[in-house]
């Protein structure tokens, strides 16, 4: 994972170099911290509530134009979520014809690589607006549970990496605002919806998408 990381890394540093080369283009590259409320979807469940994760990493603006941005970043970002599952595989034995329900929380780590489209608004004072579309690659690189059923524990931060996807893909709709502090420096505050549209899990006999909504906050240089 540690390649995988360094890879992407190169990646979005050697296009910074290039674009900072080339006079029609302008890079911005920033850094950014930001928690995350994450849920779960299993088709044989339900999701219980919000949980908490947390987000950080690189963010980089590649305009190509005045008011639009190919939008990019390197974080690593975990997305944790509760849910109520029936016989989950592996807790559940294959041989028990018993129907129960099992609660479930997932703590999951991935790299995400965020390829949008931003598009902005014109300079109000110091201040612009944006939108933003486009799609989440996550990858994983942990993955945790916790598991009780009735009352008693099951599993304490169990590794189910085996049995979680490595490949998570989600659909990202945000908005925000940027404020520009000097000719070089700007922060940015805004909400994404990161919708997860791949399961999570590597279990043929259950589907659980993942989704959350990041409270975005980031500083570009």
């Amino acid at each position: 994972m540690k390649k995988l990381f360094i890879v992407l890394l190169f990646t979005l540093l050697s296009s910074s170099l290039f674009a900072q080369q080339t006079p029609f283009y302008n890079f911005r590259l920033g850094l950014t911290a930001h928690p995350t409320f994450g849920w779960l979807k299993p088709e044989n469940g339900k999701g219980d509530g919000l949980s908490l994760g947390f987000s950080y990493g690189l963010i980089g603006d590649f305009d190509f134009a005045e008011n639009y941005s190919f939008s990019t970043g390197l974080t690593i970002t975990t997305i944790n979520g509760k849910s109520t599952e029936i016989n989950p595989a592996p807790y559940h034995a294959a041989g028990n014809t018993n129907i129960l329900a099992y609660n479930l929380k997932y703590k999951l780590q991935y790299i995400e690589v965020p390829l949008t489209l931003k598009l902005k608004t014109g300079k109000v004072g110091e201040q612009r607006y944006y939108g933003q579309f486009g799609l989440s690659n996550d990858f994983n690189i942990g993955a945790k549970q916790d598991v009780s059923l009735g009352g008693q524990t099951i599993a304490d931060n169990a590794d189910i990496k085996k049995i979680t996807n490595f490949y998570r893909a989600g659909l990202i709709l945000g908005g925000g605002t940027e404020f520009n502090i000097d000719n070089h420096t700007s922060l940015t505050l805004g909400l994404t919806y990161n919708n997860g549209f791949t399961d999570i899990s590597s279990d043929k006999n259950r589907t659980v998408r993942s989704h959350y909504v990041g409270l975005n906050f980031g500083v570009f240089f």
